[in-house]
């Protein structure tokens, strides 16, 4: 029997019962904000943060695993949209290629756009390439390792140390999206359909080498041969690298998927201002860093950074995926911007948040003179709407005057 708790991202927190061992590991996992019933034993507040998609627990000896879904605010389709386009503005797949509307929640149309995705990019074939090989062998090939062959052969002709380019399809291409198929089997929740599928992208992968869990991914850099490959990589990189949870606390095991909604938001912000700023004769600079002090100790990263033609910064912007507050937005983000212009020489700053309760406000720092901006963007919106809307912010940036 499969337990199944339903939360929604930052919305209020509900009482469920729990066995303390799941809630400890769920706190412990910095998955979501869960706190002990002080009154109730055996009875959990759970609240959900930014963090959204699935996460299973097995409890040793149980009827099944427990398994949390966290369901995004914005439409499973308009998630799809901001992570396309921040994985790759000219990307196809973000504008329909791989249909997701018809699932509610994340994990499924996840699983479902990586299985479409390799299968596209397979249809001709595995991708070969050259792979440097170092092997101990009877017959010498491309060259021998000098260095190995006294350390280890003391003198001995053969076997040989030997180096040699190998053309295989055994790549670091054909390895990220066999190990991303290889993690969305083991997830809770994938659909039996998306399932099959990725047993037969699993299939079709035989041959490639299985990434070591807790190795570092393979590196690989896009070219003309890897093209019908590069929609695949981005979305298995994304499975891989970003929101991959998988541990054993206590002796339980934690397996799922979660996107963190602040960082989706801030790639989708930055990535979607530097195409729009790309035609300005201007250019931006991602976690570009730089120093608050003279003696260079305090170090800074702001999201973004526009820089004119003459190559001096013209506009910082720092983007916040936060729920609105009664009393308006955080004060400690206009302390964070103030600091940036103040470093930067700049007389705006720009803030971009997820839309809350209000659609623009700005602040004039007093005996300072530096005005901090606060954009809010709908994600509700169609997507060419949204981009109008960063265009809008995109332009109020260019024309951004510097102390």
């Amino acid at each position: 029997m499969t337990h199944v708790i339903e939360l929604v991202e930052h919305a209020p927190a509900v009482g469920v019962a729990l066995p303390d061992a799941v809630g400890r590991a769920l706190a412990a996992g910095d998955i979501l904000d869960a706190a002990p019933d002080p009154y109730v034993p055996g009875r959990w507040s759970l609240r959900a943060g930014s963090k959204v998609g699935a996460v299973a627990v097995a409890v040793p000896g149980g009827d099944g695993p427990i398994t949390v879904r966290v369901a995004p605010k914005v439409s499973i389709a308009r998630l799809f949209f901001l992570l396309g386009y921040s994985l790759d503005p000219k990307g196809g797949w973000r504008d329909g290629e791989v249909g997701v509307s018809g699932y509610r929640d994340l994990l499924p149309a996840l699983a479902h756009a990586v299985e479409r995705q390799i299968d596209r990019a397979l249809r001709q074939g595995l991708l070969q390439g050259y792979r440097a090989t170092e092997e101990t062998s009877l017959v010498v090939r491309g060259r021998i390792r000098e260095a190995d062959q006294i350390r280890r052969r003391f003198g001995a002709t053969l076997p040989a140390e030997v180096e040699y380019d190998e053309f295989t399809t055994d790549i670091a291409e054909n390895r990220l999206l066999r190990a991303a198929v290889e993690r969305l089997l083991r997830l809770p929740g994938v659909p039996h359909d998306v399932h099959r599928g990725l047993l037969h992208q699993r299939a079709r992968l035989a041959d490639v080498t299985v990434i070591v869990r807790g190795r570092p991914l393979p590196a690989w850099q896009p070219n003309r041969l890897n093209l019908r490959y590069q929609q695949a990589l981005h979305l298995a990189r994304t499975v891989l690298e970003n929101a991959s949870v998988e541990h054993a606390p206590g002796g339980l095991r934690v397996d799922g998927f979660l996107f963190d909604m602040n960082k989706l938001f801030e790639d989708f912000v930055t990535v979607a201002l530097r195409e729009a700023c790309r035609g300005l004769g201007h250019s931006a600079r991602l976690q570009d860093p730089h120093h608050l002090d003279e003696g260079a100790a305090i170090r800074m990263r702001p999201d973004f950074v526009l820089y004119g033609p003459d190559g001096a910064p013209c506009a910082v912007v720092d983007a916040k995926y936060k729920a609105g507050k009664r009393d308006g937005f955080p004060d400690a983000d206009l302390y964070q911007m103030l600091a940036y212009c103040t470093a930067l020489g700049l007389r705006e700053g720009h803030l971009v948040y997820a839309k809350g309760n209000a659609p623009h406000a700005a602040h004039t720092v007093r005996h300072a003179g530096i005005v901090i901006h606060q954009h809010a963007l709908d994600l509700d919106q169609e997507p060419s709407g949204l981009l109008l809307d960063v265009e809008a912010v995109a332009a109020r940036l260019v024309s951004t005057p510097r102390v």
